[in-house]
């Protein structure tokens, strides 16, 4: 009988005289049933409520185990009852149903007006930081450092873009390892908060130094010119505005979620609009206010600018050793630039496309960081939560759980589906428009911008918003996943592709809006009339 043995997940015979063997006489036709054993080892399968009656049949039991001869063993795995094959590090299927069950019971109890209620709050108080950001652009574009230097212009959506590349990354990651309980240790929790802000640093020195020699090659070539001071003032302007402001919004991200955590709020649906709400405001007025001083101290401090890319190119070499001893960000390190650099050079697109368009409609300005931080904050919150999702399922990347998407999703299914993400889908859909009227009324109130508000402006502004964020979370669905089943984690790829997509969206369509409104004759001081 030993020999006969057979390991049913490895299709292996077992060694004889294992500790975790069953060992069990099998059933003669006279016998009625079989004497109940517990399965010890992982490798054995548990047949609920099934026991083999002899002869190659089975009969109903009370959850014991059986391993028989070889001819039954035949016949068990030539039944429906066949196991999927497993490697050692795979979880369990028990456990697998346990956490599956977990994240279903959650779906039950987050409601599209639970998610409607945490999400309205800090989106509305994200937009008007945006609505700030706007004011604070309209303003600066006729100062001389903007009029002088147009190619700051090229930077906006880059060092905006920021709060997706790097600010809302950190809180996607950090909510979803709270959504986990790996931040209820102290002293884990702050090895993980020092690794992940050193790691925003260094990311944001270097992106800031890159993306204003994308903004000199972007604005200088088509008029070959290049002018040093000028060069020097762009690359000290990034860079010192990068670094401050994700210090800034970084230390928030991380206050934001703990608290959250404390109040038993799902840090997913308000860390990112958060992160955005400060952030654009923060970071232009930082842009234009040591953009003008570096450009006063043209000709009379000429190592102002020098000076200060020296201080940050030298700390960067400290932030990456911390980043790469911490476990937490060991990874993120090495793999993370991709994303980062790729939305950069996306996003320096669509500054160029705002360079170009602001000489013709100067109303553009105050639109542009509203629409583009409204369609990065809602498609981060989705990506966000599929992402936690996709974790507490009880799946590694590389590996999606029974029934995930693995293709290009139905745009019905991705928006009237019954599941959780497609109910948060159609909320954040849901907040585009009441959202933007709130905030045009706001810049209309405030007499903001060159712009008069009609109801010709509304319906074409809100349609280029509504089509934005549309085409951000269909995308996000799919990227997602898409992501997932490559092998790496979205909470460190997907959110920088996503805000900089929008980026690009929403500048290309407000643009188009803009020019088809000066076509149909809704022409006004910011239609360039």
């Amino acid at each position: 009988m030993a020999e006969g043995r057979y390991n049913l997940r490895s299709r292996r015979k077992m060694v004889p005289n294992t500790p975790d063997l069953l060992t069990q006489t099998p059933p003669s036709d006279h016998t009625p049933s079989v004497p109940q054993h517990k399965a010890k080892s992982s490798n054995v399968i548990e047949l609920k409520g099934i026991i083999p009656q002899g002869n190659g049949h089975f009969g109903r039991g009370e959850g014991d185990v059986y391993i028989g001869s070889e001819e039954e063993e035949t016949v068990f795995e030539q039944t429906s009852l066949t196991q999927p094959l497993l490697s050692e590090e795979s979880p369990s299927d028990g456990e697998t149903r346990v956490k599956e069950s977990e994240v279903q019971l959650k779906e039950k109890d987050e409601g599209s007006f639970s998610i409607a209620l945490q999400v309205f709050i800090p989106y509305i108080i994200a937009g008007f930081g945006t609505v700030g950001a706007g004011m604070v652009l309209d303003v600066v574009q006729h100062t001389d450092v903007f009029v002088q230097v147009s190619e700051i212009f090229i930077l906006v959506p880059s060092l905006l873009g920021l709060k997706g590349n790097l600010e809302m990354t950190l809180a996607s990651r950090l909510s979803t390892q709270a959504n986990l309980g790996n931040m209820d240790k102290k002293s884990e929790q702050w090895k993980m908060i020092g690794g992940n802000m050193a790691l925003v640093q260094c990311q944001a020195i270097v992106v800031g130094f890159l993306a204003s020699v994308v903004a000199m090659i972007m604005g200088w070539i088509p008029e070959g010119k290049f002018n040093i001071h000028h060069g020097l003032l762009l690359c000290a302007s990034s860079v010192l505005t990068a670094a401050v402001a994700s210090f800034v919004l970084g230390a928030l991200m991380v206050f934001v979620i703990l608290v959250s955590r404390k109040l038993k709020i799902n840090p997913d649906n308000i860390a990112t609009p958060i992160a955005a709400s400060l952030g654009d405001l923060t970071t232009l007025s930082l842009l234009s206010g040591v953009s003008m001083l570096l450009y006063q101290a043209i000709g009379t401090q000429v190592w102002l600018a020098p000076t200060i890319i020296a201080v940050f190119l030298v700390l960067t070499p400290l932030w990456v050793y911390i980043s790469v001893k911490n476990h937490y960000t060991n990874d993120v390190i090495y793999s993370g630039w991709t994303p980062v650099l790729s939305a950069m050079v996306i996003s320096s697109v669509g500054g160029l496309i705002l360079d170009y368009t602001v000489a013709n409609y100067h109303g553009i300005a105050v639109f542009q960081p509203v629409i583009n931080g409204v369609g990065g904050n809602l498609v981060a919150v989705q990506a966000s939560r599929i992402t936690t999702s996709l974790h507490m399922s009880g799946s590694k990347p590389g590996r999606l759980p029974s029934g995930a998407l693995k293709g290009c999703p139905n745009p019905g299914g991705a928006f009237c589906g019954t599941t959780l993400n497609s109910r948060a889908a159609r909320v954040l859909i849901a907040l585009v428009i009441p959202g933007h009227l709130i905030f045009m009324y706001t810049i209309s109130y405030m007499k903001a911008g060159h712009t008069s508000i009609t109801w010709t402006f509304a319906l074409f502004y809100l349609t280029a918003a509504l089509l934005q964020v549309v085409i951000l979370l269909y995308v996000c669905h799919w990227m997602i996943h898409f992501i997932w089943r490559l092998g790496d984690d979205p909470d460190n790829v997907a959110i920088p592709y996503l805000t900089a997509i929008g980026d690009l969206l929403g500048t290309a369509f407000l643009a188009v809006a803009f020019h088809l409104l000066y076509l149909v004759g809704d022409k006004d001081a910011d239609l360039g009339d």
